[in-house]
C-alpha cells in the first residue's frame, strides 16, 4: 500500500512504499527552500534529480549533493537541507 505524505505548508511531498529490493522507503520532491528533518531510524538518502546542500549531525560542512549522491543519516537525529530550486529523492529506511 502506498502511503502519501506532506509537510512544511505542501513544499515536500512523499510516497512511502515497500518493496523487496528497496524495503521500506519513500520518494518525493522538496521545493525550494530550506528544511530541518528529524530521524526515528537511520536513513539512506539518494538525489534523484536536482542538488540539495546537506548538513549532517555532528558536521559543520555543508555538503553538495547532485543528482545520484547518497548521504547517509543516523536514527534519531536531526538534518539540514537547502533546495535552490525543486528536487526529488530517495529515502531507504535501515
Amino acid at each position: 500500500m502506498l502511503n502519501v505524505s506532506e509537510y512544511f505548508d505542501g513544499k515536500v511531498k512523499s510516497i512511502g512504499f515497500t518493496s523487496s529490493e528497496t524495503g521500506r522507503a519513500s520518494v518525493g520532491v522538496m521545493a525550494a527552500g530550506e528544511y530541518t528533518f528529524g530521524t526515528g531510524q537511520p536513513e539512506e538518502m539518494t538525489v534523484i534529480s536536482g542538488v540539495m546542500n546537506v548538513l549532517l549531525p555532528n558536521e559543520t560542512e555543508w555538503r553538495i549533493c547532485e543528482a545520484g549522491a547518497v548521504f547517509n543519516v543516523p536514527g534519531n537525529s536531526e538534518f539540514f537541507l537547502q533546495v535552490s530550486e525543486s528536487a526529488s529523492y530517495l529515502c531507504r529506511y535501515l
